[in-house]
């Protein structure tokens, strides 16, 4: 500052500015699930981690949190957004967890062929619904099936011991798959989409609420290139970041995954929401509107920004 610059300001104009405290970082959701892990390492080793305020939880908890105004943005499932999208914005650039293919987390578990759950009881997880909702197209309309749904906690014996066949999603999908158990069969919900619509699943994604949006746009856009530069620094280090998760994942009360699990499955994680991923929520919506599960002709916004 010049001297000039410094006479020219009131002694009370002064304090002002010296004693103003910088804004308060915006509230960030995070999936405690190991599916954004890579994102959590990037933001750690970028030094972008030390600059917001991140709360961990399941994609519903975080939902209802985005919903009561104690978080500012995160992630959250495409049908909660698809529910919600007229006081929800996608983040700028398009923020999403989804996969091309088989997504090695989101499950289809049963004893028999999905072709013989007609009439029979299949739990669905109460952590997701965009799964849940899923597995019930998978089921009614491509393969042709009527049974009958419970919503119960997400634990696969307690599940298969009061039904036929259950959802079972995140880190205990990701184990199954890694040690599947004699006489069960578990399908990939993403490799059937895949197979029946020949488009991308995306199971979640990130939003901000609209107001924030409007008042902070600036520090909107720093969370969002956080975000994208973190997924670009775990994929250049994926070694790294499935060592890491794997530490991570012995925390949890069924043990650790190893490191090539891990990589497995990430690179089949898709952090995209480019027009391809973008059809697939088009036609998702669609099928969710004509069940009655979300709004009907739901105006969603476009999304500049391909792949994170």
């Amino acid at each position: 500052m010049t001297a000039v610059h410094a006479t020219s300001r009131s002694p009370a104009a002064s304090r002002r500015s010296t004693s103003a405290s910088p804004p308060a970082p915006l509230r960030l959701g995070d999936i405690s699930f190991l599916n954004c892990a890579p994102l959590r390492w990037g933001l750690a080793y970028s030094g972008a981690r030390e600059e917001l305020d991140m709360v961990s939880g399941p994609p519903e908890w975080l939902a209802e949190e985005l919903l009561a105004g104690r978080l500012d943005a995160g992630p959250v499932s495409l049908v909660r957004y698809l529910r919600h999208a007229d006081v929800w914005e996608l983040l700028p650039g398009g923020v999403a967890v989804g996969s091309d293919g088989p997504v090695h987390s989101c499950h289809l578990v049963s004893r028999a062929p999905l072709e013989s759950l007609d009439g029979a009881v299949v739990a669905l997880s109460e952590a997701s619904r965009s799964t849940a909702l899923l597995a019930r197209m998978l089921l009614e309309d491509a393969v042709g099936v009527r049974p009958r749904y419970c919503s119960a906690p997400q634990n696969l014996d307690d599940m298969l011991a009061a039904a036929d066949a259950a959802v079972l999603i995140g880190d205990e999908a990701l184990r199954l798959r890694a040690r599947p158990p004699a006489g069960l069969r578990v399908q990939d919900t993403g490799a059937l989409w895949r197979s029946w619509t020949g488009l991308p699943m995306v199971f979640a994604v990130w939003v901000v609420r609209r107001e924030v949006a409007r008042e902070h746009p600036e520090r909107v856009r720093a969370v969002a290139a956080a975000l994208a530069d973190a997924a670009e620094r775990a994929r250049a280090h994926p070694e790294a970041v499935a060592t890491a998760a794997a530490a991570e994942s012995a925390r949890g009360p069924s043990g650790r995954l190893s490191e090539q699990v891990l990589l497995d499955y990430y690179r089949v994680l898709d952090y995209s929401l480019g027009d391809r991923q973008f059809a697939a929520v088009r036609e998702f919506a669609r099928r969710a509107a004509a069940r009655g599960e979300v709004p009907e002709n739901r105006t969603l916004p476009p999304v500049s920004g391909g792949r994170l």
